[in-house]
């Protein structure tokens, strides 16, 4: 895992996943995930997690709703967990690979976010790697009507740096995101190859 992170010759923009991609939050993430679902008498596995990682706290909340047949308030659930994941912020940590990259090339190629987390706390997570100042462009949760695997975050991010989707280079750690970039006809690179992932780590 020592070589570097490269942008693709061919991409002329490039979008950035946010949790576990810019910023090492998945341990934050899970340990709010797991300690929520707890309450709900619901076990959440780091296999469970990975399978949804990428998709809005809301939208997990209603498949744990359905898949563990409870009966809970989808919003009041994520409500929790958002809270306990913002209570535990401070606790993030930059991905260095990704965030060398995002300084390298601020200024050079237009940069956008496309996430699945929500804006506000998108970009706190973002103040806390040090590269808020490189992106004028975040896709959040509530910009989009259909979430990661879907393509419409990334296409919508091309959009706003006005560069045509097979020309956009999209940097993720996520299954449901690597699929929404292939999806959408860009070029799809996976971080975790670049720094070691420990999701069910202690933070």
């Amino acid at each position: 895992m020592n070589y570097k992170l490269e942008v693709d010759p061919r991409a002329r923009g490039l979008i950035f996943d946010i949790d576990g991609t810019i910023c090492d939050t998945m341990p934050v993430h899970y340990i709010a995930w797991r300690d929520t679902a707890k309450e709900y008498g619901i076990d959440f596995t780091i296999p469970l997690f990975e399978s949804v990682t990428g998709m809005p706290a809301l939208e997990t909340c209603q498949l744990l709703k359905e898949k563990f047949n409870k009966n809970f308030a989808p919003e009041e659930f994520a409500r929790i967990k958002e809270l306990r994941y913002e209570e535990n912020i401070h606790k993030v940590k930059p991905v260095e690979p990704v965030v060398e990259l995002i300084h390298e090339y601020h200024g050079k190629l237009p940069m956008a976010c496309g996430t699945g987390g929500y804006r506000r706390l998108a970009w706190m997570a973002l103040e806390k790697a040090g590269v808020k100042e490189c992106f004028e462009h975040l896709v959040a949760a509530e910009d989009v009507t259909h979430h990661k695997p879907d393509p419409e975050t990334f296409l919508t991010a091309a959009k706003l740096i006005q560069v045509n989707p097979a020309d956009c280079q999209v940097f993720e750690d996520g299954k449901l995101g690597l699929q929404a970039a292939e999806s959408a006809g860009m070029i799809a690179t996976d971080v975790t190859k670049y720094y070691e992932v420990t999701i069910g780590r202690e933070v």
